[in-house]
């Protein structure tokens, strides 16, 4: 961890900016921009000043730069993108991918998303990555060079060989079904959540009423009048704050969201090791094919039905030299067969070594994670439960002194 990137580079997403523009079907379009800025770690140490480099990228491109990375480290749990446009939210939260406030909280998961990379100790060493980062002009033609796009699994591929696997890996069919069960509750936590806080704005709002009310009742008093007018801005006070609050609250939910997209970064990895035992068990089928095909050729017995045994029993035996010249191209497929298995044995058991660690990795990360937000959440909602027991407190003492 010591030689990461996040070690040696300042990386902040600093700001947000909207822009019109063409897209690929020369049609205008309206997009954000985020500026990313870096600056090197170690002549700071020094006591000098870095100078800071800084360069525009669109949402697309940090999506080009996820697939890039999920593509070439099939075995490493891709940290999650914040999403595109904004769900779970309470109903008086815009949902526009274009309001300030969402872009505000994406800027922030966008950069929380290059630190998570620049913290790994395999991702924070691909040059693609350091080039996002530093080269603004053709790093899209870099990334399309790598061939990566060639490299990706059919989906369709993906989907049949979870049917198809006669011996998956129990460690992987849990962790998927542990994956499925995380996203389902952190759904369910997000959902209650969002009525929650829709309930909470409401119950906020309908105080401002005792505000305008206490308000008029002091303009009918004489004695209570000035007791009346305080209670009453404390009240106006306190239905103002739920905005601030409601908007913080959403820093936290946004924190559950990534785990929330975790859960598929997780499949995905279970994915590919279905994939590689899929085509593992295809290979070693093939091989026990060819084994049998051979055997039958050198012997001259047909152990099962094959169409090519009933046409040399209809039209005449091969001679000796077509059965010998037959029997060699197997053997030559057999001997290609077995080390193409003993190489796909040998991936297989490379990717779970690799994939497990990263995976024990991530585990201790999430842990530490929402460990700390469900916290910050509870003392965020302590905080709030004080501030309205110190505005009942307020409006208490108003009463008394009228």
């Amino acid at each position: 961890m010591e030689d990461c990137l996040a070690k040696k580079m300042e990386i902040t997403v600093s700001e947000a900016e909207k822009r019109t523009g063409r897209n690929a079907m020369n049609m205008q379009e309206t997009y954000t921009a985020y500026l990313i800025e870096t600056r090197a770690v170690e002549s700071q140490n020094e006591g000098q000043c870095s100078p800071v480099d800084s360069l525009w990228r669109r949402y697309s491109e940090f999506e080009l730069l996820r697939n890039y990375l999920l593509v070439t480290y099939p075995h490493i749990v891709v940290p999650p993108l914040p999403e595109k446009r904004a769900d779970f939210v309470w109903h008086k939260l815009s949902a526009d991918n274009m309001d300030p406030d969402f872009v505000e909280r994406r800027r922030i998961g966008l950069e929380n998303f290059l630190l998570r990379v620049a913290s790994h100790p395999v991702l924070c060493r691909d040059k693609i990555f350091y080039s996002f980062l530093t080269q603004e002009g053709g790093w899209k033609e870099m990334v399309n060079e790598t061939g990566f796009q060639l490299k990706a699994d059919s989906r369709l591929k993906a989907l049949n060989a979870t049917f198809r696997v006669k011996n998956p890996d129990k460690r992987f069919t849990e962790l998927k079904h542990y994956s499925d069960e995380l996203q389902s509750v952190i759904s369910h936590l997000l959902r209650v959540r969002a009525r929650v806080a829709d309930r909470l704005y409401g119950v906020y709002k309908v105080h401002g009423n005792y505000g305008r009310v206490f308000s008029e009742w002091s303009a009918i008093e004489k004695e209570m009048g000035d007791g009346l007018q305080s209670a009453g801005h404390h009240m106006d006070v306190y239905a103002a704050s739920i905005d601030d609050i409601l908007e913080e609250e959403e820093h936290y939910a946004d924190q559950l969201k990534e785990y929330l997209f975790y859960a598929e970064a997780l499949r995905a990895v279970c994915r590919k090791h279905e994939l590689m035992q899929y085509d593992l068990e295809m290979a070693a089928q093939d091989l026990t094919s060819k084994k049998q095909q051979c055997e039958e050729l050198a012997t001259g017995t047909m152990r099962t039905f094959s169409l090519k045994g009933m046409t040399s029993k209809l039209f005449g035996q091969e001679t000796p030299e077509q059965r010998e010249a037959k029997i060699k191209v197997l053997e030559e497929q057999i001997q290609e067969g077995e080390e193409q298995l003993k190489s796909k044995n040998l991936e297989g058991r490379d990717f779970v070594k690799s994939a497990w660690a990263d995976i024990e990795r991530f585990k201790e990360q999430k842990n530490h994670d929402l460990k700390e937000a469900l916290i910050s959440y509870a003392v965020m909602q302590i905080s709030m439960c004080k501030k309205g027991i110190q505005v009942w407190t307020n409006a208490k003492e108003c009463f008394s002194k009228m």
